[in-house]
């Protein structure tokens, strides 16, 4: 498996809307994208860019979301994780099994449109981590 580039951290947050006040407002974000539901993931996402990767907002769709769990810990909301593209997801969740590293569920589309899973974060040094299938990479 070859580690890609880091795609976005991912920050939990009770209110998009007020997120994406604070990036334009404070930290002058001038690309910040369309918020849409991602209602697989139980989430409401929006990027926003920076220049050399995005910050994906994420906001619960209810009290299912694994986000709200997150929240309930979290008032405030916070980092939650980050993403890494590799060049195949399928390599990627074999060799991540392989080394005995707990993979979340099976590969399934992520907000990017393309293939992600998620790795536990005692796995992963603390941190929960997503990979995600490069979208450039050929499916």
């Amino acid at each position: 498996m070859k580690l890609g580039r880091l795609n976005h951290v991912g920050v939990a947050t009770p209110s998009i809307e007020r997120s994406i006040a604070f990036y334009r407002d404070v930290m002058g974000a001038e690309v910040i994208r369309e918020p849409f539901d991602l209602p697989a993931q139980g989430v409401k996402v929006c990027f926003v860019d920076t220049s050399n990767s995005q910050i994906e907002l994420i906001e619960p769709l209810g009290e299912a979301s694994p986000i709200h769990g997150f929240l309930a810990k979290n008032p405030a909301g916070g980092q939650h994780h980050l993403c890494y593209e590799v060049p195949d997801i399928n390599e990627a969740k074999a060799w991540f099994e392989a080394k005995g590293a707990k993979v979340l569920g099976e590969p399934r589309i992520g907000a990017h449109g393309t293939p992600i899973f998620f790795v536990h974060p005692r796995d992963m040094g603390g941190v929960l981590t997503e990979i995600m299938e490069s979208p450039e990479a050929p499916h």
